[in-house]
């Protein structure tokens, strides 16, 4: 069975009936902006500083993820022309594998979102606190995050037409200066700033994977398309090639950005450095005012990748509620053809992530759960590779085009070892963590499945 949108259906055999036609509000320029959107959020504003402890190897490790987002991309777009409906990550494991594990996909995923879209929130209270000093009062800083969280959740519930238009406008807001950043940067870099290629006291392949599990958080939301792509045109082509587009753009940004900052900020100083592109500016103008408009871009930049976020929160959610494999509410679909119900549930729910930063420290359970974010993610990853190679192995010709075998097993196989790499390199405590989180969602799946079953008959004498 193949999961449906609230106007796609199968025929009896089972297979993708063709979708009725219909306008849908993401053309191939839309969906370009969501994947680039959700992958260019807040992290790349503090990703020099993060992994410049490692040292140049940093370098390394993001073309290596660059090289994993791309194949992801790629294995995304070849799934969506067998699944184009919503709920992409969700629909492929349970077309291959069932049920169970299409909501393993789904709750592990749904996890993901909802921590990240906190930490997204709280991420923009730095930047602001540039623009407008709140003197680290806590409850003006939870204020900040909450608005933060809200704004983007408004654009959500004014319909998905709207979303894309906020994704489009905040992508060019903050593509455009971090490239320049990135370009301009270059012809002012000093290789005596670069430091040590690693800097760990590790060994160079066990700081590569360090600096490649903490990088991974960059590169989550290369499946957007693939989640909303029953609100894409033309699904079956234009998700992947919106994958590849917007991921290739993103890992641009992200590699040149880096070296950028790395060749303009001595090592020593980008280390602890709190605003490193900030930092890049005033290196390349001499003056001050780099951090104000950094910050200017960070929020706008945060603010879009948050609208693309709560839409994924919800949509992942509907797609599996529609196969009763979620609370039925999540199934519901407002006027404006976003699932209502999802965004109601990841605003509350990252609201209460907020409100905990705030009232019990920053070392608290809201850390760890960001932590896990990595291992939550790369579950679908990981389950999405196993069933496209699930289809390979079958070899059915409808599942299977002949011609692309060859690409499509190299794509598939490469995707499954680059998601066990990443969730080996998250560390023990994020893999640890993350499985207890992700079987907290198996007593959901039992009442739900039982549930189900005690109402079948009963729907059958009706």
């Amino acid at each position: 069975m193949t999961a449906t949108s609230p106007i796609e259906a199968t025929d009896p055999s089972g297979s993708p009936a063709a979708p009725a036609p219909r306008r849908r509000p993401f053309g191939l320029a839309a969906a370009t902006a969501l994947v680039m959107g959700n992958i260019i959020g807040g992290g790349i504003f503090a990703l020099p500083a993060a992994v410049a402890p490692y040292g140049t190897v940093s370098l390394l490790a993001f073309a290596v993820l660059s090289v994993a987002a791309v194949l992801l991309a790629l294995l995304f777009g070849r799934l969506a022309r067998r699944s184009p409906v919503t709920g992409g990550l969700y629909v492929y494991p349970r077309d291959a594998f069932g049920p169970f594990a299409g909501f393993l996909s789904a709750w592990s995923y749904w996890t993901m979102c909802w921590v990240s879209i906190a930490a997204l929130a709280v991420a923009v209270v730095g930047y602001v606190d540039v623009l407008i000093p709140l003197h680290g009062n806590h409850a003006l800083e939870g204020a900040v995050a909450l608005a933060a969280l809200w704004l983007p959740a408004a654009a959500n519930f004014a319909g998905t037409r709207w979303v894309g238009v906020v994704q489009v406008v905040s992508t060019v807001l903050k593509f455009v200066p971090l490239l320049l950043v990135a370009t301009i940067g270059l012809f002012f870099v000093d290789a005596d700033n670069f430091g040590p290629f690693n800097a760990s006291g590790d060994s160079a392949p066990g700081a590569l994977a360090a600096a490649a599990a903490l990088l991974l958080y960059s590169f989550l939301g290369v499946e957007s398309a693939a989640v909303s792509a029953g609100e894409v045109d033309d699904p079956g082509r234009n998700v992947g090639r919106a994958s590849v587009l917007g991921t290739l753009a993103s890992a641009l940004v992200y590699i040149l950005g880096t070296v950028a900052v790395f060749g303009l900020v001595p090592h020593d100083r980008l280390v602890d450095s709190g605003a490193p592109f900030a930092d890049a500016v005033n290196a390349i103008t001499g003056g001050s005012w780099g951090g104000t408009a950094m910050a200017l871009v960070a929020v706008a930049s945060i603010t879009g990748c948050l609208n693309g976020w709560i839409l994924l929160a919800a949509q992942m959610p509907y797609a599996a509620a529609r196969d009763g494999l979620f609370p039925k509410p999540f199934a519901t679909v407002g006027g404006g053809g976003v699932p209502g119900f999802g965004v109601w549930a990841v605003a509350v729910l990252g609201s209460l992530l907020i409100a905990l930063n705030y009232t019990a420290g920053p070392d608290t359970t809201f850390r760890v759960l960001v932590l896990i974010t990595t291992f939550t993610g790369c579950v679908p990853y990981l389950l999405s590779a196993a069933a496209q190679l699930y289809w390979l192995a079958r070899g059915t010709r409808e599942r299977v085009r002949p011609a692309g075998l060859v690409r499509d097993l190299v794509v598939a196989a490469l995707s499954f070892a680059f998601s066990f790499w990443l969730i080996a390199g998250a560390g023990y405590a994020a893999v640890y963590q993350g499985v207890l989180f992700l079987f907290a969602g198996i007593p959901v799946y039992v009442w739900l499945r039982g549930r189900r079953r005690e109402e079948t008959p009963e729907a059958a004498q009706a």
